[in-house]
């Protein structure tokens, strides 16, 4: 088995289990955005985690194991992406990337915000003309190294 069938069969099972990404995170013990990269491919999950994983999701030792391993992150391919949800995000970066990074290098110098100590959380927000989703991500100031 590969990775990705991996993920397939993780998706089948939550489904077929009817348990919610936040309730797998419960049993995980991380938090919810955290534990869905994670068991889309995109994290390795500790020992534990993984059996937490395995027993809430019905897997086998050997697809335990594979949860353990660093992935290659990145899941989307280089073209524009056609899923209507990932590509508003590609949107977004596409109108406001370049605002974003001149807000950044404004406010705390030539450098990047990390994607490795970063933390994101999303919920939903009510409101009468449809509700709305709210993300925050922050990750930590890397400054680009003088030498």
């Amino acid at each position: 088995m590969i990775r990705s069938e991996l993920t397939e069969k993780i998706l089948s099972a939550k489904l077929k289990k009817g348990i919610s990404w936040p309730k797998l995170a419960e049993k995980i013990g991380r938090s919810p955005v955290w534990t869905t990269a994670a068991l889309m491919g995109q994290m390795p999950l500790s020992a534990d985690e993984a059996k937490n994983a395995g027993a809430a999701l019905d897997l086998t030792e050997d697809e335990v194991t594979m949860l353990q391993i660093v992935p290659t992150r990145g899941s989307l391919g280089t073209a524009v992406p056609v899923d209507p949800t990932i590509y508003r995000f590609y949107e977004l970066i596409q109108v406001y990337g370049t605002a974003w990074k001149e807000l950044i290098h404004e406010e705390f110098g030539d450098g990047i915000m990390s994607a490795i100590d970063f933390a994101m959380t999303m919920e939903r927000l009510p409101d009468p003309k449809g509700d709305r989703v709210k993300i925050v991500m922050h990750g930590k100031f890397l400054p680009y190294r003088k030498y």
